[in-house]
């Protein structure tokens, strides 16, 4: 916990900004929507302006959804900006989120904003947060140092609500953190995960189901998709059976399992990822077992597509 004050970090954002517009990297989400808060009691609300880079398929329809209605709470100015094509090229050459908020959300918001400075809610939780800087570049994280729980008491101070997509009470947002391989043919591998998470999100929605984990991962090698779904807690039977029946009439889905038991996974990593323990542990527990419904087990390979910039999960070895 870092003791960091509201009336401290507005007055960080004063100084870092000198006082001139601002550009916010608008999600929608928990972090963004505190960071946009901040900087209009900074700023002034004329001095703020959020922007959305929206990647169509691969955001959920609730997530477009929930960035409109916190921008009204907010009474903050909404500018939605395309970015699927960057993030479909960045995604190429395997699962990578932290440079996809570096390439395509970030860099587009950036040739946006063009002078101006960009606020990010990037902080402990996340990637950049982790590997990042306070300011680089032109973005500025005014939450850089803080962990979830911190800025969960923010909101509640300031009397913020901001509504969830259902995926994940951790953290929410883009469908490709879900695709646990290369982004090599986005009708197949992208369609997959795009489609199976807004079924099974808007199946769980029917049957009013709350939780902490609901999402499909999708592995395999390049030629077969296989379905992973997580839900936590697991559902009634029939809305289990629902969802599955579901799923099964996905055309580019070739094989479904349900998650329970503790699960085994063999993943191949590019040769710099692979001999470096520290970047496997975090692949391991903070980007592929965070989001499980069940305790995972990874065996690690190394890879000799050249490729392949990060990781690829192509095998499912054991369901417990």
């Amino acid at each position: 916990m870092t003791g960091t004050t509201i009336a401290e970090i507005v007055e960080r954002i004063r100084t870092v900004s000198n006082n001139d517009k601002v550009v916010v990297a608008f999600s929608g989400g928990e972090d963004s929507s505190l960071v946009a808060h901040l900087a209009s009691l900074a700023l002034g609300r004329e001095k703020v302006e959020l922007v959305h880079v929206c990647f169509g398929p691969y955001g959920y329809s609730r997530g477009l959804e929930n960035v409109i209605e916190v921008a009204e709470q907010l009474v903050l100015s909404l500018k939605i900006v395309p970015g699927r094509g960057i993030q479909e090229r960045v995604l190429k050459g395997g699962p990578a989120c932290n440079m996809c908020t570096r390439v395509a959300k970030l860099g587009v918001v950036k040739a946006y904003a063009w002078k101006n400075l960009v606020l990010s809610g990037a902080n402990r939780s996340d990637t950049w947060g982790q590997m990042g800087l306070e300011i680089h570049d032109g973005v500025f994280s005014p939450l850089f140092r803080m962990e979830k729980g911190e800025i969960r008491g923010f909101l509640k101070e300031l009397g913020l609500t901001i509504p969830r997509i259902g995926e994940s009470g951790y953290r929410e947002g883009c469908k490709l953190k879900h695709l646990l391989k290369p982004l090599i043919n986005p009708d197949y591998h992208g369609h997959a995960s795009a489609i199976a998470n807004e079924i099974l999100l808007d199946t769980l929605e029917e049957a009013q189901w709350e939780g902490e984990i609901a999402n499909v991962k999708v592995v395999g090698p390049l030629s077969k998709n296989i379905a992973l779904v997580n839900v936590d807690p697991t559902p009634s039977n029939d809305v289990k059976e629902l969802i599955l029946k579901r799923l099964k009439r996905l055309r580019t889905l070739d094989e479904i399992i349900w998650v329970e038991g503790k699960i085994r996974l063999k993943v191949m990593a590019n040769p710099g990822l692979f001999n470096d323990p520290h970047a496997r542990y975090w692949i391991e527990v903070g980007r592929i077992g965070r989001d499980f419904a069940a305790e995972v087990e990874v065996e690690w390979h190394p890879s000799t597509n050249r490729r392949l910039r990060t990781f690829h999960v192509v095998e499912v070895l054991d369901v417990g």
